[in-house]
């Protein structure tokens, strides 16, 4: 579907914060982002999620003359680098557990139809202990990709990364981002005050994270982390990109702390999102 603009001489605005997507830009009420592997899948998610009623997520309007797609713009406040110091506040973590929670009731709806199984090659070993996948994971709820408003969570944006998931793999994330579940020398100064002990155990409760998926959510956290350093060589030399500078910047070397890190704080970690299991 081709998107007319009403306003065709709008001027538009660069989008800032991503990692790796570039040329995204505001104009009016809407946003243009380049056409990449992930848009068709995302144009369907979008699409599924409107007609299922939920109103936390961007609106695919169709494509543009110069071929981006086009999706509506959703006010609010959206953190770039460096963190705002609001990013460590419980109260704002908690909400954004609570909106993830929303999203993967409405894509479970959606479930995994073809189109939303063809996401690339499989990821690389070990072989996630997570369960089967059961749907469309956002599985990138970093800062920057959570839209609020009044200080509560209210989008998800940039579901690039999406695909076939767990729930406890879409916590994983969750707590890797807004639970400082990272090496000390990798957080931001807005998380740097962050128990991601007591973080955690919020985290997953204001989720409502199901007892066998609090018992995996630590192996899946480091299985994940183990996966994450051969994906992301393998995008950085296959994709380029913001891949490549990522890579050359050192992710790699972040990933692997992040192993160390999660190896050393596994029980503690444990025993805090499932205490019933001690």
């Amino acid at each position: 579907m081709t998107f007319t603009d009403e306003e065709p001489g709008e001027a538009e605005v660069p989008l800032l914060g991503g990692d790796v997507t570039e040329g995204i830009v505001r104009k009016g009420m809407t946003v243009r982002r380049p056409v990449g592997p992930a848009s068709e899948r995302v144009r369907r998610l979008l699409t599924a999620l409107e007609q299922r009623g939920f109103d936390a997520s961007p609106r695919h309007l169709g494509t543009d003359r110069a071929g981006r797609d086009v999706l509506t713009f959703l006010p609010g406040e959206v953190a770039v680098r460096p963190w705002p110091t609001w990013v460590g506040d419980d109260r704002r973590a908690a909400s954004v557990a609570r909106l993830l929670r929303r999203y993967d009731d409405a894509a479970e709806q959606v479930g995994l139809p073809a189109w939303a199984t063809s996401t690339g090659p499989p990821d690389p070993p070990p072989v996630p202990s997570a369960g089967p996948p059961t749907l469309l994971g956002h599985r990138d709820v970093t800062p920057e990709n959570v839209v609020f408003r009044d200080g509560e969570a209210a989008a998800l944006i940039d579901f690039d990364l999406a695909r076939p998931s767990a729930r406890v793999e879409e916590v994983a994330n969750l707590l890797l981002w807004w639970g400082a579940w990272m090496h000390e020398d990798d957080r931001q100064e807005a998380v740097g005050t962050v128990d991601p002990v007591a973080r955690g155990a919020l985290l997953v409760d204001a989720y409502g994270l199901d007892d066998a998926s609090r018992r995996r959510i630590v192996p899946v956290s480091r299985e994940i982390a183990e996966r994450s350093w051969s994906s992301m060589q393998h995008r950085a030399e296959t994709l380029g990109g913001g891949w490549r500078r990522m890579w050359d910047e050192g992710i790699g070397d972040v990933i692997l702390r992040r192993q160390t890190w999660l190896a050393e704080h596994a029980a503690v970690l444990a025993a805090a999102v499932d205490p019933g299991g001690v």
